[in-house]
């Protein structure tokens, strides 16, 4: 494997990368440790950038600990939220969990990971421990933290709780005797609290590998609270179809941190986009097919390209889609929601003065149609969402 293209593909930053060569160099087998908080079930595509380099260190004989959450995310984490997350039950979070960590391994490999829970050490936690922990940092170091000055400075509500977060995951470093520690670049103030921590213990400090956050279907960084993210149970027609729908900008990137394709391929994919040469359609697609066969297989990957080009390049109606019963004459309104086309009669409304509704194949512009039984017809929103209703 091209050591070069492991530090520098897909990666943002690397501390220290001196010293984390040397040490990999050494041939000395490291625990690379990678933490997740189950406060919700779904994992996506953008989880899946730092999950392919874990892979990446376990074909090289690296060992893989994953540490699960289970006490921070019942405080949630703070990077990047302008106010406080509500609590979870620990049920939920332990729900979560094994449903997250089913896609998890999807990525990464099994057998050569380890899963600790933090209720390993922190269930034993004692009053003296919290506060002997909570001594080792100063407020002005939480103050660096952008999230928790930003809110502290316009007045929000910041809790003493929120402040222990880097702090409890810095001491999961400790816990495990992690080497590396794996996190997106919002995550860079915890990974060095776990470095500060060990070094403060006596321990020879983690290093740290930040990948990068990728755009989600918006635009904006991918994440459940933007409502913008692939994600990896996604059904594979939907998520080629997510993919797709990207903006042609997104591509070079893509490619880099979600594909295997050659770094030399994807520049001059880059040159010809730049050049006009070459339709973005096209190494769209062939992005959506990489990605589609990595989550499900390439059989999948090849049917959602077929039924894709028949439904957007043929204008063919998809053959699967989902049939509604009515019981007697129905509003359109009506119909939207309760098929999940809409969230609600509001949203229904402003999609069809969007022009975002079909009936027949024909826009819909009055928002008080009725249906009725035995009258089948399609309704389409927007590109992809299509119900028979009869």
């Amino acid at each position: 494997m091209d050591m070069n293209e492991l530090f520098t593909r897909g990666v943002a930053e690397v501390i220290v990368e001196s010293e984390l060569r040397a040490l990999l160099a050494s041939g000395r087998k490291l625990r690379l440790k990678q933490g997740f908080d189950p406060t919700k079930p779904d994992m996506h595509i953008g989880h899946a950038v730092g999950l392919r380099k874990l892979r990446k260190f376990q074909e090289l004989g690296h060992q893989v600990v994953l540490i699960v959450g289970d006490w921070t995310a019942q405080i949630g984490d703070p990077s990047g939220r302008d106010e406080t997350r509500p609590r979870l039950t620990a049920d939920i979070v332990r729900q979560n969990a094994e449903t997250y960590m089913e896609q998890f391994f999807t990525v990464v490999d099994r057998s050569r990971t380890e899963v600790r829970w933090q209720s390993e050490w922190f269930g034993n936690f004692k009053l003296e421990n919290a506060l002997d922990l909570a001594g080792r940092f100063t407020l002005g170091q939480m103050l660096a933290h952008e999230t928790f000055r930003k809110r502290y400075e316009e007045g929000g509500k910041l809790t003493v709780l929120e402040l222990m977060y880097p702090m409890l995951q810095g001491y999961d470093s400790v816990a495990i005797h992690a080497d590396v520690e794996f996190g997106g670049t919002d995550q860079k103030f915890n990974n060095l609290a776990g470095r500060e921590l060990q070094a403060q213990l006596g321990m020879t400090p983690q290093h740290v590998f930040l990948l990068p956050l990728i755009p989600g279907t918006d635009g904006r960084k991918m994440g459940k609270t933007f409502n913008n993210t692939v994600d990896v149970r996604l059904p594979s027609a939907d998520m080629y179809g997510k993919i797709m729908s990207m903006s042609d900008e997104v591509l070079p990137l893509y490619f880099e941190v979600l594909t295997d394709v050659p770094l030399a391929e994807i520049a001059e994919m880059q040159q010809a986009m730049g050049a006009g040469s070459v339709n973005p359609r096209d190494l769209k697609m062939k992005l959506a097919r990489e990605i589609v066969a990595q989550f499900h297989s390439p059989a999948d990957s090849q049917a959602a390209e077929e039924a894709f080009v028949r439904q957007f390049r043929k204008g063919e109606l998809p053959a699967d889609m989902p049939v509604h019963q009515l019981s007697g004459p129905t509003a359109l309104l009506e119909v939207l929601v309760s098929t999940g086309m809409a969230t609600s009669k509001s949203e229904a409304r402003r999609l069809i003065a969007g022009d975002g509704v079909r009936v027949g194949g024909e826009k819909v512009a009055d928002a008080d149609m009725q249906l009725s039984p035995g009258v089948e017809v399609v309704v389409q929103v927007g590109k992809r969402k299509f119900v028979r209703v009869s």
